[in-house]
């Protein structure tokens, strides 16, 4: 449950922890509580009050069980080392059941470190008494961060859904506000760097709304009959899910429009209210923040209106057929922003529900043991990245103990909790933290010695680490190399309250440069699994999505608009599938060229994949019944052709034969008018113009793919 409260417990639970130290004089029991406490905390995940408490018994149960290890093996090293080993990889696989099991699994692992260090440091004789009340006091600092968190959860149940939500409409805003920049009719604009940068928005939009999502099914799971607050954000959960697909709508070739009205001021007009809409989302971040109520600007109304008195001027002015084409698309964009104007009104309702009859969510969670196994049997293959990195992390962290056993056996163990932190399941990730953790640590121990001289009384220090917890915690998810050096202050502290911390400072140093190389090497040598390995299957499961969702929006050109939630799980999961693709694709870049000799493919797939999501969303912006069944099933006809020759190549992605999609697509041309149809059905037609858009992006897919699937030359080896 990372957020802005989460720092405010723990400075609840380590100042609660120096206050009873400090009153019982055990000032030596401050560092295990501590440690504890700040494992509790990074176990923490988003919960309501009952699901807090089950997991925090959970996390309880699981520390408990690594403290007691440690304490029983660590002086048996035939026992210890596979032990260490199957705990990491087990403990980590434990990620692929759900996010809150990952935490868990990580913390669990951060703790048995922790065991180590406080047995490491003690005077206490080997399997004596003294190692097991070090692993008592780690678990009692556990148990009573547990206390706040779970006394916060019950307190404060809708907390954490609302900060989630104000950041979802705040990034949701970003969003608009950059896709307006596409409407400006100059020519030369490199449309496809705007495209990229969209998607990688799209990213932060669609991750904002899955932990909304998330939040709000565990309050919905935990009360039979969801009342009042929780209700509501249900309903602006809802209303962010339509101003997303209507955000992301793209109902032409933006380089034509510019192009065709270049002299016009129609598409500054439409520039004005996507920026005004934008703006709005961003007043409802805050309104949601402050729990205030939402007020729609009437100035975006006057702008929508000029934007319809600009497009019947324009039109009474048309004259060559294709300048009237377009001026279709600008009247069926200006449509869709009258239609997510509405939606943003909607905000202004207390139960949001904007004339919803389905406000149903799909839940992700495991619904038994049994599916939980399934989970984790699923990711028991080497080509799942997840078993990569926990079989990585297992050898990692052997091979830190045998280094540590070798030239550094005493205090040697945050050599482990170096590699524990820096390697991550990305190459970017882990080399990013590298730096970061030998900067941080270096400035942690400066300013710690700083502190020390300046700071000599014990109380100053207790604060000091209390400040430096709290310090770290609030910076851990944005600015980890100060996160680094403040919980490398906290440390340094918390020692010198029962011996000497100059004795720790160098070693800390040297410890900290030799985890991160151990990170860093494991990274390359133990199963690497480079981006462009994983680019085909990413990119064939964002091909079957797109086809899914096409399937689902061509169904309710049949009975009109339903929100419901096959519908909304269909855009979704494609919209999930394209972030995942945008984040591989982007991680790409920051591994070794030698691994990437196809990198500039992958991006420029990205970006027509994305398109075609654009062009996909506008189909699902524009869901009306068509009244006549030969129109109708002629256009769901070429709806299909089209979600086929998607299938077909995720197919070739996949390794499928070529000659899957060596074909054209099966479309009839835009010009032409299904049979039956009337010369003037805007629906129809607009069906039709999104529909040859699509056919142009699977045919550029379709280059992209062959050039990606084309042999390798020799000496490129290693994607």
């Amino acid at each position: 449950m990372a957020g802005r409260a989460q720092p405010l417990r723990v400075l609840l639970t380590l100042g609660s922890l120096m206050a009873i130290g400090s009153l019982s004089g055990h000032a030596e029991a401050m560092t295990p509580l501590f440690l504890g406490a700040i494992a509790s905390a990074l176990a923490e995940t988003d919960d309501s009050g009952p699901g807090r408490l089950r997991a925090q018994a959970v996390t309880l149960a699981c520390f408990a069980a690594a403290a007691f290890a440690v304490v029983s093996w660590i002086d048996h090293p035939v026992l210890f080392v596979p032990g260490l080993a199957l705990a990491a990889f087990s403990l980590t696989m434990l990620g692929a059941i759900e996010p809150r099991y990952k935490a868990v699994g990580f913390a669990t692992l951060i703790l048995a470190v922790y065991a180590m260090l406080g047995i490491d440091g003690s005077a206490a004789a080997p399997g004596g008494a003294g190692r097991l009340h070090e692993a008592l006091l780690l678990l009692a600092g556990a148990a009573w961060y547990g206390v706040f968190s779970v006394a916060w959860c019950t307190l404060f149940p809708a907390q954490p859904v609302q900060a989630q939500l104000a950041g979802l409409f705040r990034v949701l805003g970003d969003y608009a506000c950059f896709k307006a920049s596409l409407f400006e009719p100059l020519r030369g604009i490199d449309m496809e760097r705007k495209r990229l940068s969209l998607a990688q928005l799209n990213t932060q939009v669609v991750a904002g709304l899955n932990a909304a999502k998330e939040g709000i099914i565990r309050r919905i799971v935990s009360t039979r009959a969801p009342t009042g607050r929780i209700v509501r954000y249900r309903g602006l959960y809802l209303i962010a899910q339509d101003v997303h697909e209507r955000a992301t709508s793209s109902h032409d070739d933006y380089n034509a429009l510019a192009d065709a009205f270049f002299h016009s001021d129609l598409l500054y007009r439409c520039q004005r209210v996507l920026t005004l809409q934008g703006e709005a989302c961003r007043r409802l971040a805050l309104s949601i923040e402050r729990r205030e109520p939402f007020a729609a600007d009437p100035a975006t109304g006057h702008a929508l209106a000029e934007l319809h008195s600009a497009i019947d001027h324009e039109r009474a002015q048309q004259r060559e057929p294709r300048r009237a084409a377009l001026l279709a698309s600008i009247e069926a964009m200006a449509w869709n922003l009258a239609q997510l104007e509405r939606q943003l009104a909607g905000a202004t309702e207390p139960s949001a529900r904007a004339g919803r009859a389905d406000m149903g969510l799909f839940d992700r969670s495991p619904r038994s043991a049994r599916e939980m196994v399934e989970r984790v049997r699923r990711q028991f293959t080497p080509r799942s990245a997840l078993f990569r990195h926990a079989l990585r992390l297992a050898v990692a962290l052997v091979a830190g103990y045998g280094v540590m056993l070798l030239i550094h056996p005493v205090r040697g163990y945050w050599i482990l909790l170096t590699t524990l932190f820096v390697c991550q399941q990305a190459w970017g990730d882990t080399v990013s933290r590298v730096g970061q953790r030998i900067a941080g640590t270096a400035i942690g121990v400066v300013a710690g010695w700083a502190l020390l001289v300046l700071f000599p009384q014990p109380w100053t220090q207790s604060l000091l680490a209390v400040a430096a917890g709290v310090f770290f915690f609030a910076t851990r998810a944005t600015r980890y190399l100060l996160a680094t050096a403040a919980v490398t202050v906290l440390v340094l502290m918390c020692f010198n309250q029962v011996g000497d911390s100059d004795t720790l400072m160098v070693p800390r140093l040297i410890d900290t440069a030799i985890g991160s190389l151990i990170a860093a090497l494991a990274m390359v040598l133990v199963l690497p699994h480079w981006q462009a390995r994983r680019f085909s299957d990413l990119a064939a499961a964002a091909l079957r999505n797109h086809a899914h969702y096409l399937r689902q929006i061509a169904g309710q050109y049949r009975s009109g608009a339903r929100d419901d939630l096959a519908y909304r799980l269909a855009r979704r999961n494609a919209h999930n599938a394209d972030a995942t693709l945008s984040t591989a694709v982007f991680e790409m870049f920051r591994e070794p060229g030698f691994v990437r000799p196809r990198a500039g493919t992958a991006l420029r797939f990205l970006i027509q994949s994305h398109t075609l999501l654009s062009y996909l969303s506008a189909l699902g912006a524009h869901r009306v019944a068509l009244p006549a069944p030969q129109q109708l099933e002629a256009l769901r006809a070429e709806a299909e052709g089209a979600a086929a020759a998607l299938d077909a190549l995720a197919s070739y992605m996949e390794g499928g034969p070529p000659e899957a999609v060596a074909k054209p697509v099966d479309l009839a041309p835009p010009e032409a008018a299904p049979p039956g149809s009337a010369a003037g059905d805007h629906a129809a037609k607009l069906f039709r113009t999104e529909l040859a858009l699509v056919r142009q992006q699977i045919e550029t897919l379709r280059d992209q793919a062959g050039q990606w699937l084309q042999p390798q030359p020799e000496g490129t080896a290693g994607n």
